[in-house]
């Protein structure tokens, strides 16, 4: 999600034709990028084919409401948390909560201030970009928030990162589906949180390194310490997510024959271990930990 709004796209979606592209014109004039559509079901293709980084929606059009368009696109994996401002002639109250029900970022009635639609804009856009410093899923940080850590980590003396991946999680996605595999991801990050919160020291830093692989940022005697401490117990946590179908009948243990089972793999990489010239060089070596 872009923070600038030199880089933002914003998509304008209104069935007043005079309107939607004058909000267009307006908004490239303004520094952003801008498009515009004039219906529910064209808002809709619009983020299909090119993701905005926020919509300016009209309730009232004439195929689908900009309610639905909202709860289509909270539907998605993709588009459910993509900022929302609401444009309505209706001033009542229900109008107000349906939209917020939809988690609409804000809510304006027409007609309206086009300075105080920039604003808003402007404050839906950066509270969506300090969002997107954390995982969706697990709320752990990651992206920026993780390079800053590391670019501090560098500077210091002594230093290690522990490293924790699971693989084959994209297979478990493929065949169970995005909730158990999110489902996964949730209850891995919560066992190594409650590790570090019992085993770790104050400072220490746990995050994303990708979807599928955490770090926690720590001293080198902690860091083996905690790799001791969740080796096992995660390990051993896997086999609940599969569904009965797929575990033996007499002792309730997944199948020996199936493939690309989940696992877990753990390496540490210490400030001993050599210098690195860039954040992404470091990440580089790091996801090697726990790469095949």
């Amino acid at each position: 999600m872009p923070s600038s709004k030199e880089s933002a796209f914003i998509l304008v979606v209104d069935d007043d034709i005079e309107l939607a592209e004058m909000l267009r014109a307006y908004f490239t004039a303004q520094g952003y990028r801008a498009a515009a559509a004039y219906s529910g079901e064209a808002a809709l293709a619009a983020c299909d084919s090119v993701l905005p980084d926020l919509i300016i929606l009209d309730i009232t059009m004439p195929d689908i409401d900009g309610f639905e368009v909202a709860r289509r696109l909270r539907s998605k994996r993709l588009t459910r948390n993509l900022p929302i401002i609401f444009l309505t002639g209706n001033e009542g109250r229900e109008d107000r909560l349906q939209g917020l029900g939809f988690g609409a970022d804000d809510y304006m009635t027409k007609p309206f201030d086009v300075q105080e639609l920039r604003l808003r804009t402007r404050n839906s856009l950066t509270r969506a970009s300090q969002t997107q410093l954390r995982n969706p899923v697990t709320n752990l940080p990651e992206g920026q928030w993780l390079d800053e850590r590391l670019r501090e980590m560098l500077t210091e003396p002594v230093w290690a990162v522990l490293v924790i991946g699971i693989e084959h999680l994209a297979y478990f996605r493929e065949e169970y589906g995005f909730i158990a595999a999110d489902d996964v991801l949730r209850a891995i990050s919560l066992m190594i949180e409650n590790t570090v919160s019992r085993y770790g020291q104050p400072g220490d830093f746990f995050g994303h390194l990708a979807l599928d692989a955490f770090v926690v940022v720590t001293s080198p005697e902690v860091g083996v310490q905690l790799r001791n401490r969740l080796a096992g117990p995660l390990q051993q946590s896997l086999d609940y997510f599969y569904p009965m179908r797929d575990r033996e009948t007499d002792t309730g243990r997944l199948k020996s024959i199936y493939t690309n089972r989940l696992d877990i793999r753990l390496g540490i990489l210490g400030s001993t271990e050599g210098s690195f010239s860039t954040i992404n060089s470091l990440k580089d070596r790091l996801a090697l930990l726990v790469s095949n």
